[in-house]
């Protein structure tokens, strides 16, 4: 007997992954972080008036300290659908994603084309502490796109990308971010 996880039957003993997804803007109007300075001094930050931006549609699995993200000049329901699609390329062969996600226009339209391998779950309003991909943005940013200036578009999606590929080439980290005790699911009898 199937099961059935959003209205999408699994077959019988399929492993079942918990990913989460959000998206960020990066651009060059940008933030400043706190930094380690000698007392009564004042460091210099640089800060961009500019409008330039991007964003950074991620999705994580912890459990398999794995993502997919695209970086993309909009966020609307093509770019979603683009997102979705390399989601569920990432997704382990015969497993069947469970993304868990905000409820944004572009995330709760019926235009979307949800994959064969993943289920939608989205999370309740206002409330993104249950969205660890929340905490890989703020990581991202203290660690790799804060006090910067970016000339232009092309480096803002570079320079996200470069970000991006950082993380999830450091074993582990996505797991430390992103694992919660509360998506830990059994998959016996």
């Amino acid at each position: 007997m199937a099961e059935a996880i959003a209205g999408k039957e699994i077959a019988p003993g399929a492993p079942i992954e918990i990913w989460f997804q959000d998206e960020m803007r990066v651009g060059q109007k940008n933030g400043l972080v706190y930094q380690w300075a000698k007392k009564g001094t004042r460091p210099r930050q640089p800060k961009d008036q500019r409008y330039a931006n991007a964003y950074v549609f991620g999705a994580i699995c912890p459990a398999r300290d794995t993502g997919a993200a695209l970086v993309l000049p909009r966020a609307d329901a093509s770019a979603m659908q683009l997102h979705l699609d390399q989601v569920s390329r990432c997704v382990a062969d015969g497993a069947h994603a469970v993304l868990t996600l905000d409820k944004a226009g572009w995330h709760t339209t019926r235009k979307l084309q949800v994959p064969f391998n993943i289920s939608l779950v989205h999370l309740p309003p206002a409330s993104p502490e249950l969205n660890p991909t929340e905490n890989v943005w703020q990581f991202m940013r203290q660690a790799y796109l804060s006090n910067r200036v970016f000339r232009d578009y092309d480096d803002v999606v570079e320079i996200s990308s470069s970000a991006w590929n950082k993380l999830i080439a450091e074993h582990g980290r996505i797991a430390s971010i992103g694992t919660r005790s509360w998506t830990a699911i059994s998959q016996g009898p």
